[in-house]
């Protein structure tokens, strides 16, 4: 089962980035984790250019959401709303088909001391994945709230209790992966 992480975060220290990271880490042999990186080659969505020839970063992304089974966002929340860089690579994903039907889930990773905890940014988001027909996984959209002192030396979560709430949310995703694999194959 292959599973795509995406973080709406470009920055280098990202605590959402480092989260991603670690489930990738976590990964077991059955659960092939796959981080996206190619959200700052996107260009700008325009619908002009949504045609074949596609740029070459929008047909990169839309291979890899064909040869997955599951998306796991990450993302923080900027303004009250989703960073301008992630809505852009969902809107790409709105231009496609790959992900209507696709198993998704997101984690939110916005600091304690946030006065709504990313919620307006989740809001946005599952929003847009309603609209592309995405199965968004409830019991895979989680919220662990988490400081940049969080992120070790290794750009890794190291907390063995946030390790074990990752690795259910990819349990998760994964069970409906597969059951989608199934139905496509039934």
């Amino acid at each position: 089962m292959k599973l795509l992480l995406i973080s709406g975060s470009l920055r280098a220290n990202s605590t959402n980035s480092a989260v991603l990271r670690t489930v990738a880490a976590l990964a077991t042999d059955e659960v092939r984790a796959v981080l996206y990186g190619g959200m700052n080659d996107l260009p700008h969505y325009n619908p002009d250019l949504d045609v074949e020839p596609l740029p070459a970063a929008v047909t990169a992304l839309r291979g890899q959401l064909r040869e997955t089974d599951a998306v796991l966002f990450c993302t923080p929340e900027y303004a009250g709303d989703l960073p301008g860089s992630f809505k852009n690579a969902l809107d790409w994903m709105v231009g496609g088909t790959e992900i209507g039907g696709m198993p998704v889930g997101w984690i939110n990773v916005s600091s304690p001391a946030s006065p709504k905890g990313g919620e307006d940014a989740h809001n946005s988001l599952r929003r847009v994945l309603g609209y592309v027909t995405a199965k968004i996984v409830e019991e895979a959209c989680v919220r662990l709230p988490l400081q940049r002192c969080d992120v070790g030396v290794d750009g890794l979560i190291g907390s063995p209790e946030i390790g074990r709430q990752l690795a259910g949310v990819v349990d998760r995703l994964a069970a409906e992966g597969r059951r989608a694999a199934f139905d496509q194959t039934a």
